[in-house]
């Protein structure tokens, strides 16, 4: 790994999609950028999709070449595994950061990704990034397009035994890894944070957590990714290929009692996505997608709805009133049906999918130490100036980019993204202009 310098020109928060993005199109003009990514690896979310709505396009095929493009960029420093505590402001152009690199316990210049400790280590937890649905081992390379490839140990859940020591042909694991604070300053910040999902256990009504068949859609995205934990889809409880699946829309979206009253805005197309790709990995299977309103607000959006119906989809407009389980595991769904006079209804699932929203970090605003970062009502990311530029925070100097706004789609991520790195180059030359650099 380079070493970091002390200054750079733009300090980019998030290894998403949008920061990546940003980081690109940033270095691009010739402007030194560090981006800070808090898990091992950057991608963000969009790098564990199976494939992007309308287009049906491979996700991961998008996702990797950008953040290989970031890894060998001369204009950028990547930190991952590391996290922003704390930002001051000194002055126009110049921000004083604090950053926690976490230890890794793997040497990172030494690592060649070959996983042989991976393959040594005798302890297996649930997988994050494969949502619990499958296991790992402690020391583990998150996963296969990982940047960098390298691995890491989890040493929470490390029981020291050395065997991961004794594997690794390249002698890079050090248990004496310590975490290391950094203090750089930066003319100028992005912030790409994303956004977290609504936890589906906060609406127990719909069981996930309680029945094994009940499952958010962040993992049925997983099961059909090519880097998918099985080699089919198949329901939890007894690895059956279920051939009739519900997915219930608006979980903790458009929803005051959870104190969520806004559309995430991709539920409804990312649940339409998987039921088109399911119709072709389970082509004997029924789709019912139990909904509010179909949102189909995006470039061919409509046609890709009126082409998943034409599929054979069904769309049934009304909320499930209840959910029970079956003593062989399926899934009971009782629920209003609207379009047939709002008469109550049930029916019985293999498997039911909960389209889990979208919400804000919340946090971001605390590692801003003498200048506030102003949130929305609704917890994003207030943006200041909607017209004329609109990723402008209340902070001269720090732009926002992505889903930190608030919920969009990957398209939309990406155009906004773009626009905040054009507003930050536009501010570092400016703040040239005005101390007379060059």
């Amino acid at each position: 790994m380079a070493e970091l310098k002390k200054e750079y020109d733009v300090l980019v928060i998030g290894g998403g999609i949008a920061g990546v993005e940003a980081a690109l199109t940033i270095a691009d003009a010739g402007y030194n950028v560090l981006l800070v990514e808090k898990e091992p690896s950057i991608g963000g979310k969009m790098a564990l999709l199976s494939k992007v709505f309308p287009t049906l396009d491979c996700s991961s095929c998008i996702a990797t070449p950008k953040m290989a493009a970031v890894a060998h960029h001369p204009n950028i420093d990547m930190l991952t595994y590391s996290e922003v505590e704390e930002i001051v402001k000194i002055s126009e152009g110049n921000f004083e950061v604090k950053i926690l690199k976490k230890p890794r316990y793997v040497d990172l210049d030494k690592c060649t990704g070959c996983s042989q400790c991976e393959m040594a280590c005798p302890v297996i937890i649930p997988d994050e990034f494969q949502f619990g649905m499958r296991g790992r081992k402690a020391a583990y390379i998150p996963f296969d397009i990982a940047i960098p490839k390298k691995a890491v140990i989890d040493i929470d859940n490390c029981i020291f035994c050395g065997s991961c020591e004794r594997a690794c042909p390249a002698d890079a694991i050090n248990f004496l890894d310590e975490p290391e604070t950094l203090q750089i300053n930066v003319g100028a910040i992005v912030l790409a944070v994303g956004f977290n999902l609504f936890d589906a256990r906060l609406k127990p009504m719909f069981g996930f957590g309680t029945y094994k068949n009940v499952i958010t859609a962040m993992q049925m995205d997983r099961l059909l990714a090519p880097t998918r934990p099985f080699n089919s889809v198949m329901r939890p409880s007894d690895g059956k290929e279920p051939m009739k699946i519900a997915y219930i829309l608006c979980v903790g979206s458009r929803d005051e009692t959870v104190g969520n009253p806004l559309c995430s805005q991709v539920c409804c197309m990312y649940s339409i996505k998987q039921a088109q790709l399911l119709m072709g990995a389970l082509p004997l299977a029924e789709i019912y997608i139990f909904y509010i309103d179909i949102r189909a607000f995006g470039k061919g959006y409509e046609e890709f709805y009126k082409q998943s119906m034409d599929m054979g989809v069904y769309f049934i407009k009304g909320r499930p009133k209840a959910i029970s389980e079956n003593e062989n595991g399926d899934i009971l769904v009782k629920y209003e049906d609207i379009e047939d006079g709002g008469k109550i209804k049930e029916d019985v699932f293999d498997l039911v999918v909960l389209s889990v929203g979208l919400l804000p970090h919340r946090e971001i605003p605390k590692i801003f130490k003498n200048v506030k970062l102003e949130l929305n009502e609704y917890g994003w990311i207030k943006k200041i100036d909607e017209c004329k530029q609109s990723s402008s925070t209340s902070i001269p100097g720090v732009f926002v980019a992505g889903c930190a706004s608030g919920p969009k789609d990957i398209p939309d991520s990406i155009i906004e993204a773009e626009g905040a790195a054009a507003n930050c180059i536009a501010y570092l030359e400016k703040y040239k202009k005005k101390s007379g650099g060059q």
